[in-house]
């Protein structure tokens, strides 16, 4: 027969219950803390790798592994290390890319071939785009036939098309594309990149891009060493304020050493910008022809550089305030015209700009 249990074993009893539940909300407690989400530590690349990570699509691609890495932070931030290189690109963006103005700030440091770019892909047609803001000892442009110029977020970026043949790229290890490059004369590491004026540009230019693929604020180091911290964010752009320059015709009519053209100048009845493209080159003088965008009543400046002058223009009223300075307005004749312009030893383009009326 079993006894009831005594005062003094009853009160035992209470006493583990107790002690008892405070455990177990004591592991609970714990529990709650180490919950994914709550915190989590920041997350190291090495091997080949694209996805998302807090909110921002991340792409890391190395040619040889273990010399280079990147760590993916917080939002749009990423840090970069490598050690005499092969080739390796990363950063942080979007998946599509777009036209939206992508705002970025951080640190840069690059010892040999490095490149800081905007940097995306797009299909049908397979094409891989940089927008470099800053380059280490070697212009990513050098020994590219130079197509023109565009004026965006405080300077002028030069235009150029590669091809790459039998090259990795997002469609396999073994493909034939076009690079489109726009590089920065002055460079800088943080800014805003106005995305929609270098598409632009290179399509007056040409050059026309598929659909979009990733885009991403990318570092990329060939055969060096460096390091960078980076934050990208979306949004916050200065507007359109490019124009174009140059042509295909490229060195033979001035385009090599060519100027700049356009910035978007507001007026009374609005914003405009101007296209320039190379036309007839003969050796003591060479034609350009111009394209007014964004309105019907204007007025583009051009500055030339000296020794260089003007002896010609048509479908424009045209004065000279001074040796060096054409003034155009339109006469009605449309928003096509052009001009001649004198060597004298130079072919260095002039700079233009508009402002509507």
């Amino acid at each position: 027969m079993n006894r009831p249990p005594t005062r003094k074993a009853r009160s035992a009893s209470r006493l583990r219950l107790l002690l008892g539940g405070l455990l177990a909300t004591a592991l609970v407690g714990v529990a709650a803390l180490m919950t994914p989400g709550t915190a989590s530590a920041d997350t190291t690349i090495t091997s080949n790798a694209t996805g998302t990570n807090n909110g921002y699509f991340y792409s890391f691609w190395s040619q040889n592994s273990g010399q280079a890495s990147m760590t993916l932070g917080a939002g749009g931030q990423y840090s970069t290390t490598w050690n005499n290189v092969t080739n390796f690109v990363a950063g942080k963006g979007w998946n599509p890319g777009g036209t939206s103005p992508v705002t970025y700030s951080g640190s840069w440091n690059c010892n040999g071939n490095c490149y800081l770019s905007l940097y995306g892909w797009t299909t049908n047609p397979l094409i891989e785009y940089y927008i470099v803001d800053n380059y280490g000892n070697y212009n990513p442009s050098s020994g590219a036939n130079r197509l023109g110029s565009v004026n965006s977020d405080g300077s002028t970026y030069d235009l150029y098309r590669t091809q790459r043949v039998n090259q990795p790229s997002i469609e396999g290890n073994s493909s034939t594309f076009y690079q489109f490059w726009a590089v920065r004369q002055a460079k800088r590491t943080g800014g805003t990149i106005t995305v929609s004026n270098f598409f632009n540009a290179w399509a007056a230019s040409g050059l026309n891009l598929g659909t979009p693929n990733y885009q991403i604020l990318a570092t990329e180091g060939y055969g060096s060493s460096g390091s960078s911290n980076i934050t990208v964010s979306s949004g916050g752009g200065s507007g359109t304020t490019g124009g174009t320059t140059g042509g295909t015709n490229g060195g033979t009519t001035g385009g090599t050493n060519g100027g700049t053209t356009g910035g978007t100048t507001g007026g009374s009845g609005g914003s405009c910008t101007t296209s320039v493209s190379a036309a007839e080159n003969w050796s003591d003088r060479y034609n350009l022809h111009v394209t007014v965008n964004g309105a019907s009543n204007w007025t583009v400046t051009a500055n030339v550089p000296s020794p260089e002058k003007v002896i010609a223009t048509w479908n424009v009223s045209a004065s000279y305030p001074n040796a060096q300075t054409l003034t155009a307005k339109s006469n009605g004749s449309g928003n096509n015209w052009g001009l001649t312009i004198q060597k004298n030893g130079s072919t260095t383009w002039p700079s233009f700009s508009c402002q509507a009326s």
